[in-house]
């Protein structure tokens, strides 16, 4: 009798340790592809062997998928080549980024009804009449787990995300923080929560100190590389560089409906040979555009910098209108180095890939220093490139993201007269985040800054900027 009840102890104890089974929710998550459609054949290689070991697999995108390749941004439909792509890839939602309203309202509509994945942003509230179906969070079901996941957008200096405000004309927006605060209760119904976060990395690692209940922040923005992801009270913190060199793995494992253990690996598609051959022709169809691949001009030695190249278009925009100075945001400057020989069409339009128009003014020396420290104020504190004139910038020391003077020099280094007028080209998102007193508002050039940009490369015939520096950090 005594052996038969053990047994049955032993049985009892085996079955109710069988029912502890641990259980894993895997996802796959991208940020800031900005139209890096030639990685997808190794994404979706990547996404088909998880999913072929995990087939609940989660595959979710932090934002700004789109712009920063002609072949997307300049389609037909503008950005369709990436949502045709993750939709085959077998994306779950997104973040809205803030260039996904690079097409303005109408065009992120028609990219929403073309997505067989949703949109996930809790702090964005636009009229019911633009048609921009998204959602503020969403709960999929991971192998019988509930996974939530809230989305959120970065806002900047102007209460929008970093677009052009006419980009969101009919759209409001609600401060992060406050938003996320009110989906504390996807805590208690869901078994794991994500935040879907394009805000940033130094925001992304405040968060967990502010909502301690979410177990995993995806982020995007600052296209912070980070080491498979980072611990920070408790909560997983993960984001890539942009143009998705690097996605992230993420297993969180629970037990007893509990959350155990939780990690990020990194998997490096520049090194991955596995292509998935029906993404590879859909990117080959894509791609197809000979008129991209003319050349303009040659760079006799190669652009190493962002300023380089930013001095690059500020000569353009001024020498091409017959302008005094030109002015190009450190942001519309997309990416930092370029070898010698051809610059291409195709390498412009990455250069420059917002359409944005050029943009006349007429301002004193006092009012372009002005506009200049406005634009540093309202682009996260980074000063713009110029062209036509040279910088000394001089910083609070006990705020150093504050400038304290400006001093204007002529390229032979006299002062500018703050006085007298000048003729200043710029871009239209300057003039419109530059909120600083002046009387001319500017005009349209009813030009492209890109048409700028090749005509004058094609004028020059060579270029070469290496070393160039205008704007200096004074001490």
């Amino acid at each position: 009798m005594k052996k038969l009840f053990f047994s049955l102890v032993f049985l009892l104890a085996f079955a109710s340790a069988s029912f502890a089974q641990t259980k894993e929710v895997h996802i796959l998550s991208t940020n800031d592809m900005h139209a890096a459609i030639d990685r997808f054949p190794q994404l979706a290689a990547v996404a088909d062997s998880l999913r072929a070991l995990y087939p609940s697999l989660l595959i979710l995108s932090a934002g700004d998928n789109r712009t920063g390749n002609p072949y997307n941004d300049l389609y037909d439909i503008p950005a369709y080549p990436m949502v045709a792509l993750m939709n085959i890839v077998g994306f779950h939602a997104t973040a809205l980024g803030n260039h996904e309203f690079d097409s303005k309202t109408d065009g992120l509509a028609r990219l929403i009804n073309m997505s067989d994945f949703t949109y996930l942003c809790a702090n964005i509230h636009p009229d019911s009449s633009l048609g921009v179906h998204t959602f503020p969070a969403q709960v999929f079901d991971a192998g019988g787990l509930k996974v939530g996941v809230v989305g959120s957008v970065q806002l900047g200096t102007h209460g929008i995300p970093d677009t052009h405000p006419d980009n969101v004309e009919g759209i409001s927006f609600s401060p992060v923080n406050e938003t996320l605060k009110q989906y504390e209760w996807m805590r208690n119904q869901c078994d794991v929560v994500v935040f879907l976060s394009h805000n940033g990395y130094e925001t992304e690692r405040e968060m967990p100190n502010a909502f301690p209940w979410v177990d995993v922040i995806i982020g995007g923005h600052s296209h912070t590389q980070l080491d498979g992801g980072e611990m920070i009270n408790g909560v997983l913190v993960t984001q890539n560089a942009n143009k998705m060199g690097k996605v992230t793995h993420i297993t969180i494992k629970l037990e007893d409906g509990k959350i155990v253990g939780k990690s990020a690996e990194n998997i490096d598609l520049t090194k991955c040979s596995s292509k998935n051959m029906v993404v590879a022709e859909l990117v080959r169809f894509f791609n197809d555009n000979e008129a991209f691949q003319r050349v303009l001009a040659q760079a006799t030695t190669p652009f190493e910098s962002y300023e380089e190249l930013g001095c690059l278009m500020c000569d353009a925009f001024y020498k091409e209108t017959g302008a005094d100075v030109g002015i190009e945001n450190f942001g519309g400057v997309r990416y930092e180095n370029h070898p010698a020989g051809d610059i291409t069409v195709n390498d412009v339009l990455r250069l420059d890939p917002f359409r944005n128009d050029a943009v006349s003014l007429e301002l004193t020396g006092e009012e372009l220093q002005q506009m200049l420290i406005a634009c540093h104020d309202n682009d996260d504190n980074n000063f713009p490139y110029v062209g036509g004139i040279r910088c000394e910038v001089y910083y609070d020391k006990a705020d150093s993201t504050r400038i304290s003077k400006l001093q204007l020099l002529t390229l032979e280094g006299d002062k500018l007269d703050l006085k007298k007028k000048y003729k200043v080209v710029t871009n239209s998102y300057v003039v419109a985040i530059s909120t600083s007193p002046r009387k001319d508002q500017g005009r349209s050039l009813n030009r492209e800054t890109t048409d700028l940009i090749m005509k004058y490369l094609e004028h020059e015939g060579y270029v070469s900027y290496q070393g160039e520096r205008r704007v200096l950090e004074a001490k």
